[in-house]
């Protein structure tokens, strides 16, 4: 584990933090660079909605957090306010992300289902940077295994005596998965047969992916619909690929009529 990347005197940078900063700056350049070359959409505009994705990400991050430990962040509600720079669910971030960005969009008259797909793009990137953050900062971490996928982390700052527990690497189990999503998605752009599809297919393919790499977390933070049968993740994954399946059949027959 390497949680703090530079401290210098009381300024820390955190590891997390800083990946999640690369993954939006690069995710911010890809949008705005394809946006204008096969758009036309001034970078300014860019701009204003990269503001409005990483307001959403953190509110929708850590409102999902939140409703994992109810009882303690809303009772008193000022608990809320302990720790904010740590702790985010993904799902929350991209279930307040998807609606802020399509209302974006039709405010500004521009085609919704075609930068959908540029933004799955986008958000393969900074996912994949976001994870390697959790993999530094050993969070999201799996299961103690025996295989050879086994790593044991370890925090260097941490005076306690180690573990030496092998733990499945889920953080980089969800890279190898966002990767090949990321590829099938670029793939998939040269022989795109309407607008919407790469977005679709993204959340389809993140959706089973996630909800087989949770079979293997073993943080303890996360929470079950069926007591260790399915969890809170599995269960939105779940309710994403019915509604992204739905919206791809409805997508397609309008297309061809």
């Amino acid at each position: 584990m390497y949680p703090e990347l530079v401290t210098i005197g009381d300024f820390t940078i955190h590891t997390y933090g800083f990946m999640i900063m690369l993954g939006a700056i690069a995710g911010y350049f890809y949008v705005s660079t394809v946006a204008k070359r096969e758009l036309g959409i001034a970078p300014e505009k860019i701009q204003t909605l990269a503001i409005l994705v990483i307001v959403a990400a953190f509110v929708g991050g850590k409102f999902f957090f939140y409703l994992e430990k109810p009882d303690y962040y809303f009772h008193p509600i000022s608990n809320m306010f302990k720790g904010l720079r740590t702790g985010f669910v993904f799902y929350g971030s991209l279930l307040f992300v998807i609606p802020v960005t399509v209302w974006y969009f039709r405010k500004q008259k521009w085609p919704v289902w075609s930068l959908m797909d540029r933004m799955a793009i986008a958000g393969c990137i900074i996912h994949l940077f976001g994870r390697m953050g959790c993999f530094f900062a050993g969070c999201c971490h799996g299961l103690p295994t025996e295989s050879v996928f086994g790593i044991t982390f370890t925090d260097p700052e941490s005076q306690a005596e180690p573990l030496n527990t092998a733990l499945h690497p889920t953080q980089l189990y969800e890279v190898a998965w966002i990767s090949t999503t990321l590829v099938i998605l670029w793939m998939f752009k040269r022989y795109k047969r309407f607008e919407g599809r790469l977005f679709l297919v993204y959340i389809v393919l993140y959706a089973i992916g996630r909800s087989v790499i949770e079979i293997f977390r073993g943080d303890i933070r996360r929470g079950f619909i069926i007591e260790g049968v399915l969890s809170h993740s599995q269960f939105i994954s779940l309710l994403i690929i019915a509604g992204a399946v739905g919206t791809y059949y409805y997508l397609r027959k309008t297309k061809k009529a």
